[in-house]
């Protein structure tokens, strides 16, 4: 039977292959997991996705929530596929076991979640946000709001959500204008709109914790003035039992083109002037404290729009395998068999292009899961900073190269499967359709470009930036014991070289005060940016790929041919097709900078 949420092998291969998954059994914290634990939790994973999750995709889709007498309305199924999701314990993955976790490493929890992103990205969506949401309070609540509100989170009673975006600010939090005063009793009245919160209303868990950002009284202007608080849909008695509804109201839903099953929500807090808020740390602290979730979410984000991609890529794959149609070019007899479409040469170029994209992508994901349990689990104090600062540079690529490129697989999926691909009796449509708002989702293109080329590449006198241009040199100083992986190492090492020198440039803009000037073009940066990194795993997985072959398993043979030429198409096709881009920013290419609105 075919595969459709994700390669077993592929994933075999990334985890025990690539990112070496058994060495974390080594560190004192994952000593009690191996192989088998690994892979046990990865089946159990496959199981629930395709067994509650995918059967109700579609239904999802066709049947999105509805607004009734001031509450969303879901379909029936979703409720016991997040109820199994919780049971098997992924909601805890990453949690201690006495905590009631399965402590897994953040790398097996991203890819047993990766399954139900395939799967069914609006339902397992619910899920993101409820971790991300006990995660932030498990890391700056104080005790009692750790058990009011986290226990029951661990416990799946209550989900979670995040509540930044207003009306008239969009993603300029820092004119947002939801107000925080301060009351007798030490909590807070929260007044304001927020719109399109994800999960802001549904009927499946008792309780809702939205995670709100607002202003206190005296809160200087900007981001600096933000604070941050816990906002119940419910009111939580001593007891732990709920208490009245807070005034904290849905004031109605979204109807989006993708995700149709995620409630997004408009809500109200404090049209009554009593809903109640509960300040997390310190005031004004709030936008440094949610950036732990926004950057969970982010890499969350890219890990959603790299399996709806590869759905897709899994789906035309066996329909273009099992679609007669036409005949070789040179094919002249009109009565001979037809071939099946993956036979014709155009419709590999697409497949492989799906490929390089959305296992290039896929792989980049793993790797920064894993960079991220080097952030709290390596030995010493400077390598988890030296792993976090890699990882704070390569977020916004993570979010954003696989939200642009993975979305560029769907849209080729519907092209390999002609006329029916746009038709709602196949599912690329779908998945296209869900696939395109993980360009807004958490951040723009635009606005992930500004934090990489505004911030990430220069933090702590470019020491991440170091550290990767070091980690790509070794990668293509260890290909080169591969004579066959000259032609994919030297459009690499070229891009690195000709990239490395455009950001000197363009930092200097930035310090000597040309800040629009340098900043103009950065969508081009990220997108080139994005490239590299990309490319460079590929390198990565070519060098694998390689010595699998020389261990001479013929069983595994084409699967390392197949990485190897989806590796050559990337560093020889997407690669050096960069320049263009790296000579408009080289000249530092006023065109869009200099268009005036009048001129439109």
């Amino acid at each position: 039977m075919s595969e459709t949420l994700l390669s077993s092998r592929n994933l075999a291969f990334e985890l025990y292959e690539v990112l070496d998954a058994e060495a974390l059994t080594q560190r004192e914290r994952f000593a009690d997991h191996n192989r088998e634990t690994f892979d046990a939790a990865i089946g159990t994973a496959r199981g629930i996705a395709e067994e509650l999750f995918a059967p109700h995709n579609r239904k999802n889709d066709e049947h999105e929530p509805q607004y009734v007498d001031g509450a969303a309305v879901l379909i029936p199924e979703v409720e016991p596929a997040l109820r199994a999701f919780h049971e098997a314990g992924f909601l805890n993955a990453t949690r201690d076991f006495e905590a009631g976790g399965m402590q897994l490493p953040n790398l097996l929890s991203q890819a047993c979640f990766a399954h139900f992103q395939s799967a069914n990205c609006a339902t397992s969506s619910y899920s993101m946000l409820t971790m991300g949401v006990a995660n932030l309070i498990d890391a700056f609540g104080n005790d009692e709001q750790k058990r009011t509100y986290l226990q029951p989170i661990i416990d799946g009673r209550f989900f979670g959500t995040m509540a930044l975006t207003e009306p008239h600010a969009g993603s300029s939090l820092s004119d947002i204008r939801t107000k925080a005063e301060p009351h007798a009793d030490g909590s807070y009245r929260i007044k304001g709109n927020k719109i399109f919160i994800s999960g802001g209303d549904q009927p499946i868990s008792e309780n809702i914790v939205h995670m709100v950002l607002a202003k206190l009284p005296d809160a200087p202007p900007g981001v600096k003035g933000i604070s941050l608080f816990i906002v119940p849909k419910f009111l939580v008695n001593e007891d732990g039992s709920l208490g009245k509804r807070n005034d904290a109201l849905l004031a109605g839903l979204f109807h989006k083109m993708g995700w149709r099953g995620t409630t997004s929500t408009a809500l109200n807090f404090g049209d009554n002037d009593d809903c109640v808020g509960y300040l997390i740390g310190k005031p004004h602290q709030g936008l440094s404290y949610m950036f732990q979730m926004m950057n969970e979410a982010r890499i969350g984000v890219g890990m959603g729009a790299v399996m709806l991609g590869y759905a897709g890529y899994l789906y035309s794959l066996d329909y273009a395998r099992n679609r007669p149609q036409g005949r070789h070019p040179d094919g002249k007899d009109p009565t001979a068999m037809q071939v099946s479409i993956v036979e014709h040469a155009d419709v590999r170029r697409m497949l492989l292009t799906q490929k390089a994209y959305v296992e290039g992508a896929f792989d980049l994901g793993l790797y920064a899961a894993r960079l991220f349990d080097d952030t709290e689990t390596l030995e010493t104090e400077e390598q988890r900073k030296t792993a976090l600062e890699l990882l704070d540079l390569l977020t916004p690529i993570v979010k954003s190269w696989p939200s642009e490129f993975c979305l560029k697989a769907n849209e080729l999926a519907i092209q390999i499967l002609g006329g029916h691909g746009y038709t709602r009796e196949y599912p690329v449509e779908q998945y296209y359709r869900d696939n395109r708002l993980n360009p807004i989702h958490e951040g723009t293109h635009g606005i992930q470009s500004l934090d990489l080329l505004g911030r990430k590449v220069s933090m702590n006198g470019g020491a991440a930036l170091k550290q990767l241009v070091k980690l790509i040199q070794g990668t293509c100083q260890r290909a080169e014991a591969h004579a066959s992986l000259n032609e994919l190492r030297q459009p690499l090492e070229q891009l690195l070289a000709r990239l490395s020198a455009v950001t000197l440039a363009l930092l200097g803009d930035l310090m000597a005060g040309k800040v629009n000037q340098g900043l103009a073009n950065s969508a081009l940066y990220l997108k080139v940016f994005g490239h590299m990194v990309i490319g460079w795993r590929w390198l990565e997985q070519a060098i694998r790929a390689e010595e699998g072959l020389a261990k001479g398993d013929a069983s595994d043979a084409d699967f390392y041919r197949g990485k190897l030429q989806a590796a050559r198409y990337f560093l020889t096709w997407e690669v050096p097709s960069c320049h263009h881009d790296l000579a408009i920013l080289e000249a530092r290419d006023g065109t869009c900078l200099n268009m005036q609105d009048a001129w439109f």
